[in-house]
């Protein structure tokens, strides 16, 4: 059972999320020979105060 986890930050419409995880679990069943059915996606949506690159909060970087 293959658990695919995607974390990104706050935002994300729940269209989106829809449309990923189908892109996600199609491009699992074709690359991985797995089944839908088994295939799991979880998403982690993470505020930017609580995400960081280059020793810098993402709620400071400009975007």
């Amino acid at each position: 059972m293959p658990v695919v986890r995607v974390e990104m930050w706050t935002g994300r419409t729940h269209a989106q999320k829809q449309e990923l995880a189908r892109v996600i679990t199609e491009a699992m069943v074709n690359i991985a020979h797995t089944t839908p059915e088994a295939t799991i996606v979880i998403f982690e949506d993470i505020p930017k105060e609580n995400w960081a690159q280059s020793g810098t909060l993402a709620s400071e970087m400009e975007t």
